[in-house]
């Protein structure tokens, strides 16, 4: 109880807000708060107030910091150990992935050579995946962002060129390219903010100087795919992230600024250094490598 109460703490701490840190502990509101006013409670400390609206954190609070903080990796390290513990053929491996068409084809040779491992995957934008692996909520992650971090190991699984995603009844999608400027007159559907693909579709438009007719934001590839096949407009995706459906049509893209080729959506593959020894890590590792 106590551990849990500190680590509700911890989180409004550091996001300052409790509506936040319940989203990240996956809790409600009201959970998290009655957990830091028990923890008040039962200590007579008061640990945040409130300002002008704002939630700030008390001196006491300031001071409890870096030891819960400690704690708290204590915790998952000793989650970490137990769960890696014993032999290969037993254990559970968090992953956290951006592209599944990259890792699920890892994890399946995974689990035909280690069947008994229990994995998890989570699925997110770059930056969100990064966010998990560095915050211990996933052992591997994948990202299209490259991260220079001293704390990660990297791999990089592959990369694809961006695409024009459009309804089969589309005008563009009867050609076999699409120019750039063509996505003038277009209603642009995007991913959100975070996505590498979001970041390089933006940076290609504005090299360009080419600006949609509209454009609208969709937090998740399978939620644009169907926005596509409902022709609210089309997308631009890595060109293999696309699942074949009969509605819709994949056509490359020219007409870049400076007559450079798409831009290419790189997907690497992080996990915590300090972590790239232990046995179910670097035995998912080995998987990536490729094959002689």
């Amino acid at each position: 109880m106590l551990v849990s109460q500190l680590k509700a703490f911890f989180t409004v701490a550091r996001l300052g807000s409790v509506t936040l840190a319940a989203k990240h502990l996956r809790l409600s509101q009201p959970t998290v708060t009655t957990q830091i006013r028990a923890l008040e409670d039962l200590y007579g400390v008061e640990l945040f107030r409130r300002e002008g609206g704002r939630l700030l954190i008390s001196d006491a609070g300031v001071l409890l910091m870096p030891r819960v903080d400690q704690l708290l990796q204590q915790e998952i390290d000793l989650e970490f150990a137990l769960r890696n513990a014993g032999e290969l053929q037993r254990g559970s491996l968090r992953i956290g992935a951006t592209a599944p068409y990259y890792v699920l084809d890892i994890v399946q040779r995974y689990r035909q050579r280690f069947p008994q491992v229990e994995i998890t995957l989570a699925a997110g934008n770059s930056r969100q995946m990064i966010d998990a692996l560095q915050e211990y909520r996933v052992d591997i992650a994948t990202s299209s962002h490259l991260e220079e971090d001293p704390r990660l190991h990297r791999l990089e699984l592959g990369a694809d060129p961006l695409a024009l995603v459009a309804h089969r009844d589309h005008p563009l999608a009867r050609l076999a390219q699409v120019r750039l400027n063509a996505l003038a007159g277009c209603h642009l559907l995007m991913r959100e903010r975070g996505s590498m693909t979001r970041q390089l579709t933006e940076q290609m438009l504005m090299d360009a100087k080419v600006q949609p007719l509209s454009c609208m934001e969709i937090a998740s590839r399978e939620a644009l795919r169907e926005a596509v096949i409902r022709q609210m407009g089309v997308c631009i995706f890595a060109a293999n992230e696309v699942c074949e459906h009969p509605d819709l049509r994949v056509i490359p893209l020219i007409g870049m600024a400076n007559d450079e080729a798409a831009p290419l959506v790189r997907e690497y593959l992080y996990c915590l250094k300090d972590r790239r020894a232990s046995r179910l890590i670097d035995s998912f590792l080995l998987e990536c490598l490729p094959k002689a």
